[in-house]
């Protein structure tokens, strides 16, 4: 059993190497404004952009630096709407977990703002966790195994988020609280992982990172993602500058997300926030506490 089960693992590490985006559609050109692609010589992930500062993407997407390219559609062509930005750090989230690719969240800082017009803008953290069948959309430049599509131009797919229980028996003893699953358990349309650390957007709020998953579109196996709770990302970045001001910077701000500090945290700082906007697919997300600062790794 413990072989079968390391197998299965190591299948989900190779999985985040397969991205493709099946079954979707050419996006509407700069529709996806938020949709960013990471270059290092080539595209090799994606991810979002949340602020002129910031782009979440996935952990495993992890290199020490990266160019960031926004305002793409076409990204072999030169169409005049592209901003390339190289990166100052790239932060895996403390608790990453490369052997089951848990909390697959990273934050990218750019060397500098990205100017925010029609063809480069934030897309909006949540406010709540999504529920089971909420349609949402995946963007990718992945190979989209098809002959007439064409993977150099920016790929939608339309999703919905599956229930815990489809999730859990798709994958059993490997989705995390920090996961989730959308697609479509007959197959035939799936992210796979188009690309890895691309965004997963509900209802114009940025849900979940792409993150692993088993072959591409097969029935019974849909996309696993990432969650992008409000906890996840901020709280993240709050005990990054709390506790390793080094390792970021504290001018990631987002319209309606407020720091607050109080008294008996470390150093008297906690993120405090309205609990009913910690909601988890799964059980309910306990309050934020203050971690360990052993637990926090400059990268």
């Amino acid at each position: 059993m413990r072989s079968l089960v390391f197998v299965l693992l190591i299948g989900a590490a190779f999985a985040t190497e397969d991205d493709k985006i099946v079954g979707g559609y050419e996006c509407t050109p700069y529709s996806q404004p938020h949709t960013v692609s990471l270059n290092s010589g080539y595209h090799f992930c994606g991810g979002s952009l949340v602020s002129n500062n910031w782009v979440v993407s996935a952990a495993h997407c992890y290199k020490s630096r990266v160019e960031v390219r926004l305002g793409e559609h076409n990204i072999r062509v030169n169409e005049g709407t592209e901003q390339f930005i190289s990166s100052s750090r790239v932060i895996r989230h403390p608790n990453y977990s490369s052997y089951n690719i848990d909390n697959d969240i990273m934050l990218i800082k750019l060397s500098k703002p990205a100017t925010l017009n029609q063809y480069v803008k934030p897309v909006a953290l949540p406010t709540s966790c999504a529920s089971a069948g909420t349609m949402c959309k995946v963007a990718g430049w992945g190979n989209t195994m098809s002959s007439t599509a064409d993977k150099n131009k920016l790929q939608c797919l339309d999703i919905p988020i599956l229930s815990d229980r489809d999730c859990d028996n798709s994958y059993p003893g490997q989705i995390t609280d920090a996961m989730f699953c959308a697609g479509y358990l007959e197959g035939g349309k799936d992210s796979c992982q188009g690309d890895s650390g691309g965004p997963v957007v509900c209802n114009g709020q940025l849900q979940g990172v792409v993150s692993w998953g088993y072959g591409c579109a097969e029935r019974d196996h849909p996309g696993v993602y990432a969650k992008v709770t409000f906890s996840t990302t901020i709280t993240f970045h709050h005990l990054l500058s709390t506790c390793c001001p080094n390792c970021i910077d504290t001018d990631l701000h987002f319209p309606g997300v407020h720091l607050q500090r109080l008294a008996g945290a470390h150093h008297g700082q906690l993120l405090s926030y309205p609990r009913t906007q910690v909601q988890s697919h799964g059980p309910p997300s306990p309050a934020p506490v203050a971690l360990n600062i052993t637990s926090i790794k400059t990268i």
